[in-house]
C-alpha cells in the first residue's frame, strides 16, 4: 500500500466542525495530513484537490475550507503510519484521519507555525 502527505497552508486560524470529531480550532499556518490508498492513490490525491466534494474523511472538512492550500504532495513506499511518524508537528485534534489506524496513531494531522519546520 502505497501513502501520502499532503503540505497544507491555512492562511488564518478557523473554527470548524469536523464530523464526528466535533468542533475544533485550527491555527494559522502549515499541517501534514498523512493519507493511504490501497488502490488509486492519484485519484484520492486529486479528490483531495477538489474544494467542492461530499465530507467523507476527516480531511475533507478542512481541505473546503476557503482559507486552505494544499501546497504540495509527498508520495511514499512508506506506510501511512510509519511516514505520519517521521513527521514533525503538534497534534492539535486527536483521531483525525487515525479513527480506522491499525497502529493507534494518535492523529494523522499535524501541525506546525512555520514551513520551514516541515521535515521533507
Amino acid at each position: 500500500m502505497e501513502s501520502y502527505q499532503l503540505i497544507i497552508e491555512l492562511n488564518c486560524t478557523i473554527k470548524i466542525s469536523v464530523g464526528k470529531l466535533g468542533v475544533y480550532e485550527f491555527f494559522k499556518g502549515f499541517y501534514v495530513y498523512t493519507g493511504s490508498a490501497k488502490k488509486n492513490m492519484e485519484s484520492r490525491i486529486e479528490r483531495h484537490l477538489q474544494r467542492s466534494k461530499k465530507l467523507h474523511w476527516h480531511i475533507d472538512y478542512l481541505l473546503t475550507d476557503i482559507n486552505t492550500n494544499i501546497i504540495a504532495v509527498r508520495r511514499s513506499l512508506d506506510s501511512e503510519c510509519k511516514l505520519n511518524e517521521k513527521g514533525k508537528g503538534k497534534v492539535l485534534v486527536p483521531g483525525f484521519g487515525s479513527s480506522d489506524c491499525v497502529n493507534k496513531c494518535v492523529s494523522h494531522l499535524k501541525f506546525t507555525e512555520s514551513y520551514n519546520h516541515l521535515s521533507l
